[in-house]
C-alpha cells in the first residue's frame, strides 16, 4: 500500500468514526504529525477526499472535515438502494465458495455483548465480501464511499442506536441466498437491509433533533 493510500485510509477512518469531526480544520502539518506520513501524501489524501465529499475545501480558509447534512439522507440511501442489490445480484451469480466461507466466518466469529461500533464492522465486511464477488471494480468506489458516509452517520448517532446486532444478523439471510445462486432473493434481502438501515438512523436523527440538549 503507498504511502498516500495510507494517508487517505487512516484519515478517512479518523472523519467516519469522528476523531476528526464535522468542521474540524485540516492542517497538513497536524496530520503529518499524528501519521508520521509526508506533506506529499497527505496533500493527495485530502484531496482524494475532498473528491469523495469528506472534506471541504473553503477559499482563503483551507481544508475542513465536511458537514453531515441530514437533508441529503434520502439521496444517499436512494442511491445505495440501487446499487447493492445490483451488487448483490452479480455476487450470486459470480461468487465463489471462497466468498461465502469468508462471509460465514466473520458471522460466525462476530462479538456478542459488544459496542455498536464494533457490531458495525462485520456488518461492514459482509458487504465488502459481496462487493468483492460481484467482481465488477467499476462498482468498488461508489459502494465504498456511500458505505463511508453510512457508518460516519452511524457513528454521529450511535448513542441512540442501542441495538446493532439485527444489521448483522440479517447477512445470514442474505448470505444463504448469494449460496444458492438466487440473485433476485439476495437483492430483495440487501434492499431490505439498507431500508432497516435507512429507518434506523431517520430515527435516530429526529430523536436527537427532539433532544431539549440538541444545539
Amino acid at each position: 500500500m503507498s504511502l498516500s493510500e495510507q494517508a487517505y485510509q487512516r484519515v478517512r477512518q479518523m472523519i467516519i468514526t469522528l476523531e476528526l469531526a464535522p468542521g474540524d480544520v485540516l492542517r497538513e502539518s497536524d496530520l503529518q504529525s499524528r501519521l508520521k506520513i509526508g506533506r506529499t501524501p497527505i496533500r493527495e489524501a485530502l484531496q482524494r477526499l475532498a473528491r469523495e465529499h469528506f472534506v471541504q475545501v473553503i477559499p482563503r480558509r483551507g481544508m475542513l472535515v465536511g458537514g453531515i447534512d441530514v437533508a441529503e439522507l434520502s439521496t444517499l440511501f436512494e442511491t445505495r438502494s440501487v446499487l447493492e442489490p445490483y451488487a448483490a445480484r452479480l455476487a450470486a451469480a459470480r461468487g465463489t465458495d471462497d466468498h461465502w466461507q469468508q462471509m460465514r466466518d466473520a458471522l460466525e466469529r462476530r462479538p456478542t455483548n459488544v459496542a455498536p461500533s464494533q457490531m458495525l464492522r462485520v456488518d461492514r465486511r459482509c458487504h465488502e465480501i459481496m462487493w468483492e464477488a460481484a467482481d465488477n471494480r467499476f462498482l468498488l468506489d461508489p459502494l465504498d464511499s456511500l458505505y463511508a458516509q453510512s457508518d460516519r452517520l452511524w457513528h454521529l448517532y450511535l448513542a441512540d442506536v442501542p441495538d446493532m446486532d439485527h444489521a448483522v444478523t440479517e447477512h445470514i439471510e442474505i448470505l444463504e441466498a448469494l449460496e444458492r445462486g438466487d440473485g433476485d432473493r439476495a437483492a430483495h434481502l440487501v434492499d431490505k437491509h439498507i431500508r432497516s438501515f435507512d429507518a434506523a438512523i431517520r430515527e435516530a436523527v429526529t430523536a436527537h433533533l427532539a433532544s431539549p440538549l440538541a444545539g
